[in-house]
This record gives C-alpha cells, structure tokens and sequence, in this order.
C-alpha cells in the first residue's frame, strides 16, 4: 500500500482548555496536554538525527494474544518530502497502546497520507501454532519491510532486529515510543488487527473479541472456561489461562 497526500493533510484539533484551576496557563494539566501535543516532534526529531532521507518502522500487533492473528506494519517516512502540515497532523503520534480506540482510528488516516509507503502483514493462528510465535512474528516484520524499504533506507524494529534483509537496520528498545516510523507502524497495525477482531466477534459471539481483542482478560478467560476455545484461538500460546483449563 502507498499513502500519499500533502494537500488532504489535515492538523488534529487543538485541545480545548477549561476554566478549572489546575487547566490554567502553565498548571499541571496544561502541562500535560502540551507535551502530548508535542511528542510527535520529539519522534520525528528521532527519525532525523539517524542522517538519512529515508526511514522505515516496523511493529506488530497481537503476540501476546491468547486469540487471533498476529499483524505486523511497516511505515516508510520520507523525510526531504515529509512537510510541515504533515508533521502538524501527526504531532500527537505516539506509541498506539498510548492512544484510545478513537484517537488511533483519527491517526490510521493521517499516518497513511503522510508516510511515503506503508504495508501491513498478516500471519494466522494456524501458521503461529506450526512455526511458533517468535519465528512468526520476526518473519511478518522483515516481510513488511521488505515492501516499504528503497536503497539508502535505514529499517527500526522495536526491540529486537529480524533476519537479515539487505537493508540496514537498527533495534530500538522501546520504539514505538522513541521513532516517529515505528510509533507509525504500530498505529497501522493495531487499527488493522482491531478491526479484524470487532468483524470475528460477529462470528463468533460467544468470546466476546470486540471487548478484548483476543488479549488475556479475565471476561476472556471466563468465555474459554465457559466455551472452550474458537476457531481463532492460539492453542501453542503458553498461556496460564490454557494450563489452568488443560486445554493447552
């Protein structure tokens, strides 16, 4: 997938302010929210200080699931065309576990106009059960960046490097808070794994996934002690809430 679109970028709504004491000019609350407002500069000043024009980010959503697949973005910023109104309309990226359902579904969007390429990847449960989920997950990670990488382009992963691919690249302990491209990353593929697991919970009621998206929740826990497993459920995952069932 490319996304691209200087002209329909569009800046998020500036905070609104209240009369409370504590919202007041220079209180703890205007603190607060001006920093938030100002953590995509930091991210994207990240970016810059590695000295190349462009830069990819690779994240993944899903590897402590209990349920569901693993989905894993990569996010090209090409940094020389990347323009002010873009770095505006992301000034408030972060790390998606950061952000409400509402606030990552308002940045998906922006994140795609402004990125050079994107590519999301998606591995499922019966794949993750055969290879396991470190190989799994190392494996969706590389395949992503190889649709988004060109020459002369630096590749961050979060955390940990994957094998090799023929582009530099670094590990960044705790990216997705410290890189413009990852934080990116991690909003697409936490939107994409999201929305799949709201359209399963459909099919399959009885697990309530629209609730907790297939993580390890004590409402979750209750609907396997109940049902047992779906379809979607990962049955290779050491999960606590398996071994206490005997189901895994």
């Amino acid at each position: 997938m490319i996304g691209r679109d200087v002209d329909a970028a569009a800046e998020l709504p500036e905070d609104v302010g209240d009369s409370s004491p504590k919202a007041a000019p220079g209180g703890r609350a205007a603190r607060r929210r001006r920093k938030r407002a100002h953590t995509g500069r930091r991210l994207f000043a990240f970016d810059r200080d590695l000295g190349v024009r462009f830069v990819a980010g690779a994240d993944e959503a899903g590897r402590g699931c209990l349920a569901g697949p693993l989905v894993a973005a990569a996010a090209l910023f090409d940094l020389e065309r990347l323009t002010l109104a873009d770095r505006r309309t992301l000034s408030r990226l972060n790390d998606s576990k950061q952000h409400s359902e509402e606030a990552r579904e308002e940045l998906y969007p922006l994140v795609m106009r402004a990125c050079a390429r994107t590519a999301v990847v998606s591995r499922c449960v019966r794949g993750i059960d055969s290879r396991g989920l470190h190989v799994t997950n190392l494996a969706a990670l590389r395949a992503a960046l190889l649709r988004v990488a060109r020459p002369g382009t630096v590749c961050l992963v979060d955390g940990f490097g994957v094998p090799e691919f023929g582009y530099e690249q670094r590990a960044v302990v705790d990216g997705d808070c410290r890189s413009a491209a990852i934080a990116a990353a991690s909003v697409l593929a936490k939107v994409t794994r999201d929305r799949y697991m709201r359209r399963a919970a459909e099919r399959h009621p009885e697990w309530d996934f629209s609730a907790h998206v297939g993580y390890s929740t004590p409402e979750h826990r209750e609907a396997i002690a109940a049902h047992g497993v779906s379809p979607l459920h990962r049955l290779s995952f050491n999960s606590m809430a398996y071994q206490q069932l005997q189901l895994g």
